[in-house]
């Protein structure tokens, strides 16, 4: 991990830094395009080649059905079952704390405005099975969806070498209520679901985070389908002062690391000594971690950066607009309302970044490489759109009808006006 001192960096390090471009990005696009492609001409054939040569598993059919679901689901252990549970309850309750019926609004006398919500009727949730399953990116996706009344949940993960699903996912389908679980990974599975196959059905939008083969997809149909965010590698940034606590900030940075190989764990201090005994714990905590080979390619490309001031720490944590960001300081309360860009925060030296990854309550499918500049967290508004209602009474109708009439005849739209006209004469 390299150090930076934040007086030696110019505005364009600053930029380089907080830059997440890769230099094989262009031949992974390329790559996505023939696969989108391969997908939209070939349906089920194309992916079950993918299968054949990403997922090295040859399948017979492209889901499993509720009674598969339920029959893999019976072998989860009573501990994780337990977990999955009580994370699900969490996840549950803060998502359903977020269902508001607005207010109608008498804009002026006789003229009543609204909005009311309606769920997305098919949604596409990618649950990511490469290095490493994620149950818990199942709970995130599928609560909101099932609290917001989406008539069609499409679920696509990888099949593993069985040409099955992991009794974790099984259980989270059959907590769920979703009876089918699609057997596509990757850009692939991204790209069936915005077009549809045979057998995979076309969605409206598409959540879920992945590797940088996903996220590019999901940019490129865009055009086709809507998406949740562009959600990439995971990365966090940490910032730490004096209270902080080195052996908590190492753990915390490699439980970012060990996703994959480019995901980012970034450590900005006002503490040369912290900095020091992070590095030398993150050595020593490594070498226990059955993904320490993963973990430490991350920490490779990883940095940390000495600054002056928790203010100035901010400044840079704004600049980069991490996915997540952990205030390892007993000063957080103070540095809140200094947070502008950011996917989700952990505030203090007790709340790691994995609370929200799995059982908190709150979402962890977050914008990642900056995007945090301009998206917010999967949540229940994700699946839900707003449709805005008005209607005017007799004394509405008289009391706007003339302003707009002005307006229309402003832009030339005689149409426009005649709309409005037709309907004053009528109460004359």
């Amino acid at each position: 991990m390299k150090i930076y001192n934040y007086q030696d960096l110019s505005n364009q390090k600053i930029k380089s830094l907080c830059s997440r471009q890769i230099e094989d990005d262009k031949l992974i696009e390329e790559r996505v395009t023939d696969i989108i492609e391969t997908v939209k001409n070939n349906g089920d054939k194309a992916l079950l080649n993918f299968a054949k040569a990403f997922d090295k598993v040859d399948l017979t059919k492209l889901f499993l059905d509720a009674e598969e679901l339920k029959t893999i689901a019976s072998t989860i252990p009573a501990e994780a079952k337990k977990a999955i549970d009580i994370a699900h309850q969490n996840i549950l309750k803060f998502h359903q704390s977020q269902a508001k019926v607005e207010d109608k609004i008498e804009t002026m006398p006789g003229v009543v405005c609204w909005r009311e919500a309606r769920a997305i009727e098919k949604v596409g949730l990618y649950i990511p099975g490469g290095t490493a399953v994620l149950p818990s990116t199942f709970l995130m996706l599928a609560t909101p969806a099932t609290i917001a009344g989406c008539k069609e949940i499409v679920v696509c993960s990888p099949p593993q070498a069985d040409g099955k699903t992991n009794c974790y996912l099984a259980y989270c389908a059959t907590l769920l209520g979703i009876d089918r679980i699609y057997l596509a990974g990757g850009a692939q599975a991204v790209a069936a679901m915005a077009f549809g196959t045979e057998t995979i059905p076309q969605v409206y939008k598409i959540f879920g985070p992945g590797n940088r083969y996903v996220t590019i997809a999901k940019t490129m149909v865009q055009n086709k389908v809507a998406i949740d965010m562009p959600a990439g590698p995971s990365e966090v940034l940490v910032i730490a002062d004096e209270t902080a606590n080195p052996s908590f900030i190492a753990a915390d940075l490699l439980a970012q690391a060990e996703h994959g190989i480019d995901s980012q764990a970034i450590l900005v201090s006002t503490s040369n000594q912290i900095i020091a005994e992070t590095l030398k714990e993150i050595e020593s905590q490594i070498n226990i971690l059955p993904r320490r080979d993963i973990a430490a390619k991350a920490v490779e490309n990883s940095y940390a950066i000495l600054v002056d001031n928790l203010s100035q720490a901010m400044d840079y944590s704004n600049e980069y607009a991490p996915e997540h960001l952990i205030m390892a300081t007993e000063h957080f309360e103070n540095l809140i309302p200094l947070i502008i860009n950011a996917g989700s925060v952990f505030l203090g030296n007790l709340t790691p970044e994995s609370v929200g990854d799995y059982a908190s309550g709150t979402n962890h499918t977050l914008p990642t490489s900056g995007f945090a500049k301009a998206y917010s967290g999967v949540s229940l508004d994700a699946f839900i759109k707003k449709i805005t209602f008005q209607h005017l009474s007799t004394t509405g109708l008289a009391n706007i009808g003339p302003i707009v009439e002005t307006l229309a005849a402003a832009e030339g739209l005689d149409a426009h006006k005649n709309a409005v006209s037709i309907r004053l004469k009528s109460k004359e």
